[in-house]
C-alpha cells in the first residue's frame, strides 16, 4: 500500500502539465508521437469536434451501432469530458483574470486618446488651412517687388566690396600701425584675387600696387621678427605663417625656421655637456643619473618636440591640401626635419651613452633603470611626431647597450667580488697558522664563504631583474622578454660566473709560478668541497631561481645545468688531487731530507724512533682532521685481526730471520733478487697518482702512498750499515702502528713499508734485522 501511496503522490503534480499538453496537441492536430493526426471527412456531421456536428444524427448512429451499457459508457465518457472542459474553461479564467481587467481598461484609455487625437488633429488642419491661404495672400502682394528688390540687393553687395577695395589701402596701413598682422594679411588674402582680376583698370591698378607696396614692407618686417632671436615659438610660427600667405619660398623659410630653433636646442646640449664635464670630473658632487636624464628629457626632447610640432604644423600639415601641393612642399620639408632631427639626436645619444658609462658603482641600480625607462618613454613621443624616423629604435639600442654593459659590470663585480672572499679566507688560514690552531674553523670558512656567494648572487639578480619590471617602459620590448633573460643574465652573468670560478679554482693547481706555488693546502680542499657542492645542489639552485625570475621567450639553446655540474665536478676533482699531491710532497719533502742528510753506513744503534717519523704521523693526524671537516669517511676495507696491536707478523723475529738471513749469505745473491721479484710478480700493482675520491679515506690513501712511495725511492739510493738497516725497522714499525688507520686498504701500507725494509736490506752491508721484541720496546717509549 505503502508503494502505491507513494505512486499516486508522485504521478499527481504531472497531470495538469499532461492535461494542457494533450489539449496543445489537440489545437494542433498532432497525435502522441508528435505527427499529424489522418483526419476524416470534414463535413462528417458525427465528428463531435468538426464544425459540421450534428447532434441528432449522431445520436441516432449510437442507438443504432451500440449496446446499452456502450450507451452508458459512453454517457459517462461525455460527462468526464464535458467536466473536464468546465474546469480547464475556469482554470483559464482565474488565470487569466488580471489580463482581461487589464484588457478593458486598455480598450477604454485607447477610446479616450483616439477621440482627444481626432480633435487636435481637426485643430492641425484648420490652423495650416489658414496658414496657407495667408502665405498666398502674401506671395501675390510681393510677386511684382521680388525682382526689385533682389537687383538691389545684388548693387548693394557690390557697393561694399567696392568700399571695401577702396578702404583697402588705409585698412592696411593702420593694421600695420596696431601690429595686427594676421588682420593685414587677411584683408589682402580677401581682395587679391579680385585686384589681379582687373588689374588692367586704372583705378584698380593703383589700388594694386599701393597694396603691393604696403603688403613689402609687412612681409619685411615679418622677416625681420623672424630673424630676431629672441621671438617665442609662437610669434615664430605666426611669422612663418603670414609669410607663406604672402608667398615666400617655402624651402627659405624651412632653412631659417630650423636654424633658428637649432641655436635653442644647441644650449640644451651645451647644458647637458658641462653638466656631463662635472660629472667626470666629481662623479660624486654632480647630479645623479636620473636628474641627468630629466634634464635632458624636459629641456632638449620636450623643445624638439615642440619644434617638430610647429613645424610640421606650418610646413606639411596645412600644405598638403593646398595649392603648394602639387610642387611637392611637404615632402621637402619632411625631409630637411628629419635631417635636423637625426643630426641632434645623434649628439644628445652620445651625451647620454657618456653619462650612462659613467654610472660605475654596482649596488642599487633603481635610479639607472629610472632613468632609461624616463629617456625610453619621451623619446616614443617622436614615434607618433616622425612615424619614419629611426630616433625610438636608436633609444632602444641605447637602452639595450646599457643593459648588457650592467650585465657586464655586475659580473666583474661578481668576479672581484669572489677574488676578495678568497683573499679573506687565505687571511683567515694565515692566521689560525700563526695561532697554531691549523685549520680548526674549515668547515666554518666554506660556510660563510659559499653563502656570501650565493647572497651576492642574489643581490645581483635582485638588482638585474629591475629590467624586466612589469612597470619598466621598455620591459616589453622582444630584446628584454627573450634575449636579455636567456644570453644576457642566464649565459652572460649567472653560468659565466659559474665557469669563473671553476676555472679560477683550476689555476691554484698550477705546478709552477707564484699562484700554483704559494697556495695554502687548506684552501685547495677548501675549494675543492666548494666545487663539489655546487655540482651537487648549488649549481642546479641557482639556475633553478634563475630561470623563475627571468622567465625569458627566447628560444636560443642555453648551457644545460649537466654541463655546468661537470665542469664543477672536474675542477673539484683537480684541486682534491693537487691537494693529495701537495701533501704528500710536503711529507716526502721531510722523509727525504732525513734520508739524503743521514750517514746510515755509521749510524750508531737505534734506540728510539727519529723525529722525523713522528712529524710525519702528527702531519698525518692534522691533515686527517682538516679533510675530516669537510669530506665524509669514506669506505674501508676490513681489517685484519691484528691491525691495532703493537706486533706485527711483518716484522716478527722468525718472519725477518727467515727473509733476511738466508738471503745475505754470500753464497747465494742471486737467490734473494729472484726471491723478490717473484713476490712483485704476485703482488697488486700500486697506482700512487691515481685519481682521489671524494672522501677522506681516499684523500688521505693518496698521500700516504706518495710519501712512502718517495720514502721508498729514497731508500733504494743509499746504502746502509748494520745499524742503519735497523733503524729503518724501527721507523717503518712505528709508522705501521698509526699509519694503517688512515687508509682505504691496511695491505697497501704493509706492502709498501715492507718494500722500504726490503730494499734497506738489499742495499745493506750487513743485514743483521733487529729482534721484534726490541723494536717494540723502541717503539712503546718513543
Amino acid at each position: 500500500m505503502a508503494t502505491v501511496g507513494s505512486t499516486d503522490a508522485v504521478g499527481a503534480d504531472p497531470i495538469p502539465k499532461r492535461r494542457v499538453h494533450g489539449m496543445l496537441k489537440l489545437y494542433y492536430g498532432l497525435n502522441e508521437e508528435g505527427k499529424p493526426e489522418e483526419k476524416g471527412d470534414p463535413l462528417d456531421p458525427c465528428d463531435i469536434d468538426g464544425a459540421h456536428f450534428e447532434p441528432e444524427v449522431y445520436l441516432n448512429k449510437l442507438r443504432k451501432e451500440c449496446t446499452l451499457a456502450e450507451l452508458m459508457d459512453q454517457e459517462t465518457n461525455m460527462v468526464k469530458h464535458i467536466r473536464s472542459l468546465d474546469s480547464d474553461m475556469q482554470t483559464l479564467v482565474y488565470e487569466n483574470y488580471n489580463k482581461f481587467i487589464s484588457a478593458t481598461d486598455t480598450i477604454r484609455k485607447m477610446k479616450n486618446d483616439f477621440k482627444k487625437m481626432e480633435d487636435e488633429m481637426d485643430c492641425l488642419a484648420t490652423n495650416m488651412t489658414a496658414i496657407t491661404e495667408f502665405s498666398a495672400r502674401i506671395s501675390s502682394t510681393l510677386q511684382d517687388q521680388h525682382q526689385q528688390i533682389t537687383k538691389l540687393s545684388g548693387v548693394h553687395m557690390l557697393l561694399r566690396k567696392l568700399q571695401f577695395l577702396f578702404e583697402l589701402p588705409a585698412r592696411l596701413n593702420k593694421c600695420i600701425e596696431l601690429e595686427a598682422y594676421v588682420q593685414a594679411v587677411s584683408y589682402y588674402g580677401k581682395a587679391r584675387s579680385v585686384l589681379h582680376q582687373y588689374q588692367h583698370m586704372p583705378s584698380f591698378q593703383g589700388i594694386q600696387n599701393d597694396c603691393q607696396s604696403i603688403m613689402a614692407q609687412l612681409a619685411q618686417r615679418l622677416r625681420d621678427k623672424f630673424q630676431d632671436g629672441g621671438s617665442s615659438a609662437k610669434d615664430l610660427s605666426e611669422c612663418v605663417e603670414l609669410l607663406l600667405k604672402l608667398d615666400e619660398p617655402a624651402e627659405e623659410l624651412c632653412d631659417k625656421f630650423l636654424s633658428h630653433a637649432k641655436s635653442r636646442l644647441e644650449e640644451d646640449l651645451a647644458g647637458l655637456e658641462a653638466d656631463l664635464g662635472v660629472s667626470n670630473v666629481a662623479l660624486g658632487t654632480s647630479s645623479d643619473i636620473l636628474e641627468f636624464i630629466d634634464r635632458g628629457c624636459n629641456d632638449f626632447v620636450g623643445n624638439l618636440c615642440l619644434l617638430i610640432a610647429s613645424y610640421q604644423d606650418l610646413f606639411v600639415n596645412r600644405l598638403q591640401d593646398g595649392a603648394l601641393a602639387s610642387k611637392n612642399i611637404p615632402q621637402m620639408a619632411n625631409a630637411k626635419l628629419l635631417a635636423f632631427v637625426n643630426d641632434l639626436v645623434d649628439r644628445y645619444f652620445c651625451l647620454v651613452e657618456c653619462r650612462i658609462q659613467a654610472e660605475k658603482g654596482v649596488g642599487d641600480n633603481s635610479l639607472l633603470v629610472r632613468a632609461l625607462d624616463r629617456f625610453h618613454r619621451r623619446l616614443q613621443a617622436l614615434t607618433k611626431l616622425l612615424p619614419g624616423s629611426n630616433v625610438p629604435s636608436k633609444g632602444t639600442e641605447i637602452v639595450v647597450r646599457a643593459a648588457r654593459e650592467r650585465i657586464r659590470q655586475y659580473l666583474a663585480a661578481l668576479q672581484s667580488f669572489y677574488m676578495d672572499s678568497l683573499t679573506d679566507v687565505r687571511q683567515s688560514l694565515a692566521a689560525q697558522r700563526l695561532s697554531g690552531k691549523d685549520s680548526a674553523n674549515l668547515a666554518e670558512l666554506l660556510s660563510t664563504l659559499s653563502a656570501s656567494i650565493l647572497n651576492q648572487i642574489k643581490s645581483v639578480l635582485a638588482y638585474v631583474h629591475l629590467f624586466t619590471a612589469k612597470d619598466i617602459n621598455f620591459s616589453n620590448k622582444p630584446y628584454f622578454k627573450g634575449e636579455f633573460c636567456s644570453q644576457g643574465v642566464r649565459e652572460g652573468l649567472i653560468v659565466s660566473f659559474i665557469k669563473y670560478i671553476c676555472q679560477s679554482s683550476r689555476q691554484f693547481c698550477e705546478s709552477s709560478g707564484d699562484k700554483g706555488g704559494s697556495t695554502p693546502p687548506a684552501l685547495l680542499l677548501l675549494l675543492s668541497r666548494l666545487c663539489l657542492d655546487y655540482e651537487t645542489s648549488t649549481i642546479s639552485y641557482i639556475l633553478t631561481l634563475t630561470d623563475e625570475q627571468f622567465l625569458g621567450q627566447d628560444q636560443t639553446p642555453v648551457t644545460p645545468v649537466t654541463a655546468l655540474c661537470s665542469e664543477a665536478r672536474e675542477a673539484a676533482q683537480k684541486l682534491l688531487n693537487y691537494y693529495v699531491k701537495v701533501q704528500g710532497l710536503i711529507i716526502s719533502q721531510m722523509l727525504r731530507k732525513s734520508v739524503e742528510t743521514r750517514d746510515w753506513i755509521n749510524t750508531i744503534e737505534p734506540r728510539n724512533v727519529r723525529a722525523v717519523m713522528k712529524r710525519v704521523v702528527e702531519d698525518t693526524t692534522s691533515i686527517d682532521v682538516q679533510v675530516g671537516l669537510l669530506f665524509e669517511e669514506g669506505v674501508r676495507k676490513a681489517h685484519s685481526s691484528d691491525s691495532s696491536k703493537r706486533t706485527f707478523s711483518v716484522y716478527s723475529s722468525s718472519r725477518q730471520q727467515a727473509r733476511y738471513a738466508p738471503s745475505y749469505t754470500p753464497s747465494a745473491p742471486m737467490d734473494t733478487n729472484l726471491l723478490s721479484n717473484i713476490q712483485k710478480l704476485f703482488s697488486e700493482r700500486i697506482d700512487i697518482f691515481s685519481p682521489v675520491e671524494f672522501n677522506k679515506v681516499s684523500v688521505l690513501t693518496g698521500i700516504i702512498k706518495i710519501s712512502l712511495k718517495t720514502f721508498l725511492e729514497c731508500v733504494r739510493l743509499r746504502t746502509f750499515g748494520r745499524y742503519g738497516l735497523q733503524q729503518i725497522q724501527v721507523d717503518c714499525y712505528y709508522l705501521q702502528l698509526y699509519l694503517w688507520r688512515f687508509v682505504s686498504d691496511e695491505n697497501l701500507v704493509h706492502f709498501l713499508l715492507d718494500e722500504i725494509v726490503g730494499s734497506s736490506a738489499h742495499r745493506c752491508l750487513d743485514p743483521s734485522p733487529m729482534e721484534q721484541s726490541v723494536i717494540e720496546v723502541i717503539c712503546e717509549r718513543g
